[in-house]
């Protein structure tokens, strides 16, 4: 094992491939973050991945702007769902 690591050559930055996504921050009740990270224990998916795919199912994609009010409504639909 070499004594030290030559670090000349990195880059800071993630390590994952971030095209066709966007960092956001939002503010989602508790009660909602805990369903699903419990829907994501029993699934083995992420629960980010899972409120992805609840607000994708809705055609969020398709809207032009979409409110907090209306984010909440479309996870509480997606929960009730399943």
């Amino acid at each position: 094992m070499k004594k030290a690591a030559d670090f000349s050559r990195g880059r800071r930055g993630t390590v994952v491939s971030t095209s066709g996504k966007t960092r956001i921050t939002i503010y989602l009740d508790d009660a909602i973050i805990a369903r699903f990270k419990a829907l994501s224990e029993k699934t083995g998916k992420g629960y980010q991945t899972l409120i992805n795919d609840a607000l994708a199912s809705y055609g969020v994609e398709e809207a032009q702007s979409v409110t907090a009010s209306q984010v909440r409504k479309i996870v509480r639909e997606e929960l009730a769902r399943r």
